[in-house]
């Protein structure tokens, strides 16, 4: 989807207005966005971190890169029945979508062809939607994935190409586009967003928001740096309450009918304030623990989305 130079201009313009109202303000005007495209229905996905550590890449904040020591476990990719035992545990608790993550900048084909038999057995076993984070795969391998039944793809941009070179300096930001095109082009729905609270400007965060609009993904997740001991960003000031929802609300004013997920790093920086995200615009969340990091049970997000008068 081609954006003009004209209509990025009055976005960007009209953002930054956004910027200046009250988080009170903020929460009328998203919430009958969110209200219009997705009515009161919020949506859960969870994720199993099947291989992890060792990664080559030398992402700043990453607890799985080998660039830095930061005393995680590594393992190589678990088994079918290990990945599948998580997928039937979060099927039982309701959650829609089920994500296969690994780290590294890619996977070998025959990791590809054991994660096809896994999906095969989520889609037989389960009522899951699967769905994929390993890496920038070719095209080939994104076509076996399509077979065996995976549904959507993920790969974050984590935040514009302006700012990307102070994050990561291993492999360029034009990678992460070109999988994401790939992978939409063999007709996968996109999951791809980003990471916030790097040290980048709300510039960066806009400029990637419109980037993911040209790229008409469907689903834009939302993560808030959780700072890792040992990683060169862990003395990163945290993202107060309030900007990080001012993050949330700019994407829904950007990305209206898409699906506006809040992912890694909610307890931390939303803490008690987490109920106010959806008045925000949100209509999905990741529930369940992240990769290197504890979350929240999918009870106690369940409880919270039925209390406050919407529905799973």
């Amino acid at each position: 989807m081609k954006i003009s130079e004209n209509e990025k201009y009055k976005l960007k313009t009209e953002s930054f207005k956004l910027l200046n109202n009250k988080l009170s303000d903020l929460k009328e005007k998203m919430k009958k966005i969110r209200e219009e495209y997705f009515g009161d229905k919020i949506s859960l996905c969870s994720l199993v971190n099947a291989k992890n550590g060792k990664c080559s890449e030398n992402c700043r904040f990453c607890a799985q890169s080998a660039h830095y020591k930061t005393g995680i476990e590594s393992y190589s990719l678990m088994s079918t029945d290990e990945i599948l035992d998580k997928a039937l545990r979060f099927d039982a608790l309701g959650v829609h979508n089920f994500s296969i993550v690994t780290s590294g900048p890619a996977l070998k084909d025959k990791d590809i062809d054991s994660i096809c038999s896994t999906i095969e057995l989520i889609k037989k076993k389960t009522e899951l939607e699967p769905c994929a984070s390993l890496g920038c795969l070719n095209e080939k391998q994104f076509i076996k994935l399509k077979s065996a039944g995976l549904a959507r793809y993920h790969h974050n941009l984590e935040t514009s190409e302006n700012y990307y070179p102070n994050i990561c300096t291993t492999h360029p930001w034009q990678d992460r586009v070109d999988t994401v095109v790939r992978a939409k082009n063999v007709g996968f729905k996109i999951c791809s967003g980003g990471l916030f609270g790097l040290g980048e400007t709300w510039e960066d965060r806009i400029d990637l928001a419109i980037t993911l609009k040209e790229l008409d993904v469907d689903s834009i997740p939302i993560n808030f740096l959780n700072a890792i001991p040992g990683t060169p960003l862990e003395t990163v000031p945290r993202l107060t309450p309030d900007e990080a929802l001012q993050i949330v609300a700019i994407y829904r004013f950007i990305l209206p009918d898409k699906t506006v997920r809040i992912c890694g790093g909610r307890p931390t920086v939303l803490g008690k304030r987490q109920d106010e995200m959806y008045d925000l615009g949100v209509n999905a969340i990741m529930t369940g623990d992240y990769l290197t990091s504890f979350g929240i049970s999918p009870g106690e997000d369940v409880k919270m989305i039925k209390d406050l008068g919407l529905s799973v």
